[in-house]
């Protein structure tokens, strides 16, 4: 970090700010702008003061996102793994750091106003919760949650906290997924009655056996932390980072992973909500001749999942969609020509097929596209609705102008009454990945949305909502 960056990094606390205000007042009866900070200055009450937990990975790439806002004040860090935390603390060094997030929440809540949560699936729901709880707008990596039933608290608690949400599928905010709702409502594909979506992940092991223990905890990491939510276990080499999205315990697979990104442009272009029935094939991993290897622990290798949604105002009848992940990827529209590539970022795209034609895009909801892609130049369809400012890359811009402006003020890509569904209907999917380990792969499950279950195979329900640890209880 240069020395002119160091000087603009937004590490004042918001103390500072009052006993500032608190001196300036005592001097002026009233305070001219110029005198409180100059050119460029940004007043406390245009600033939003954000607690961190997560820090590595994912969670460094949000906070210097929110940091490009202008408009956010990074003041508090929290991360299990010092190793993964320390380019973002060299980049916030007034930022005070916790390991422990239930230790931040006590003893600074009364410091900031916003929590963003970069953590592994299993521990989105309880520190967005307990975040809410506080009455903090919150900002959290996708899916939502791990289980079907946090991700409904979670939905209800935004209202009934009033906090401003945001879930981190960030092509949400593209201009893609907007250009392909005016093409639709302009009745330029007709009446969609069948979505396809497909990624290459998983792009990390699934389908394997759980590892042997490892007794050489990284000194920098809290183990225990990390596990969180999840059943205890010893520790494991590779996990940490990255692998976990693999193992049901802490991931939801390639369908948690991508899901978010991919189908959000149906749920918004079609009016879905919930799903009404699911069926999966997955694919079989044979660890000797005819020795089919079960790994129950463990996502499989491949997917090709089905699922019914029911007639919305923007459809004529029911939705049928296909996920397919692996590799599986739906063949190829006959108005594509033979050397035309089929989505903009290889191996991941969404392909809408109407009563007129078809229309299709690539990761985040990019190079939409109506096919013949001839069409695609010359469509003619009136803007309906308003684009965010950068883009994908608007997300976190958009979520801290929303905390700013306060709950109900401002519309944001992903709040949780769109996120919320949105999480539900992909973990409904994976009841049905997860079934092939009960015995279950031939049935198609149906979901009664109101009760929260499957009505007609009973031992998938069991995943619905997990039970917690002590010292991780999560209570509605």
């Amino acid at each position: 970090m240069t020395e002119e960056q160091d000087k603009s990094t937004p590490n004042a606390s918001r103390r500072e700010f009052l006993k500032k205000g608190t001196i300036a007042a005592a001097s002026f009866m009233i305070v001219p702008r110029f005198v409180l900070g100059g050119k460029g200055y940004i007043a406390p009450s245009d600033r939003l003061i954000i607690a961190s937990v997560g820090a590595g990975g994912k969670g460094q790439s949000d906070i210097a996102n929110f940091y490009k806002s202008g408009k956010a004040e990074i003041a508090y860090l929290c991360d299990v793994d010092d190793r993964r935390s320390a380019k973002t603390r060299g980049n916030f060094p007034k930022a005070k750091y916790y390991k422990d997030w239930r230790e931040m929440f006590e003893k600074e809540s009364k410091h900031f106003d916003a929590v963003s949560i970069s953590t592994p699936d299993h521990n989105h729901a309880i520190i967005t919760y307990n975040a809410m709880q506080l009455n903090k707008h919150v900002y959290v990596q996708k899916p939502m949650t791990h289980d079907i039933w946090e991700a409904r608290l979670l939905t209800e608690a935004a209202k009934r906290y009033k906090v401003v949400t945001q879930m981190g599928n960030q092509g949400s905010s593209n201009d893609g997924t907007r250009l392909m709702s005016e093409w639709y409502d302009a009745d330029l594909i007709g009446d969609v009655h069948t979505v396809y979506c497909w990624t290459n992940r998983p792009v990390w092991p699934q389908g394997i056996a759980w590892p042997q223990p490892d007794p050489n905890v990284p000194k920098e990491l809290d183990w225990n932390l990390w596990l969180g939510t999840a059943p205890k276990k010893d520790y494991v080499d590779k996990l940490v980072p990255f692998n976990w999205r693999g193992w049901w315990d802490y991931g939801t697979g390639a369908l948690g992973d991508m899901g978010c990104h991919l189908v959000e442009a149906p749920f918004r272009v079609l009016g879905l909500q919930y799903v009404k029935d699911v069926q999966a094939s997955v694919g079989s991993v044979y660890v000797d001749e005819f020795k089919k290897g079960r790994f129950p622990e463990s996502c499989p290798p491949s997917s090709h999942i089905t699922l019914t949604f029911p007639k919305t105002e923007k459809t004529k009848g029911d939705v049928t969609m296909h996920w397919m992940d692996g590799g599986i990827t739906p063949e190829r529209p006959v108005e594509l020509g033979a050397s035309e590539k089929f989505g903009g970022e290889e191996g991941n795209g969404t392909l809408f097929i109407g009563t007129k034609g078809k229309m299709y895009a690539s990761t985040y909801s990019d190079a939409a596209t109506l096919l013949p892609k001839s069409l695609t130049a010359s469509a003619n369809a009136p803007q309906k609705w308003a684009r965010v400012p950068g883009g994908a890359n608007g997300h976190y811009a958009q979520w801290v102008e929303g905390c700013i402006a306060g709950y109900g003020k401002t519309e944001l890509s992903s709040s949780f009454d769109k996120a919320g569904p949105l999480t539900e209907a992909l973990l409904m999917a994976n009841l049905a990945v997860r079934g092939h380990d009960l015995q279950g792969g031939d049935v198609k499950l149906v979901w009664d949305n109101k009760a929260m279950k499957v009505t007609n195979f009973d031992a998938v329900n069991q995943y619905i909502q997990r039970d917690y640890p002590d010292g991780f209880k999560l209570k509605a």
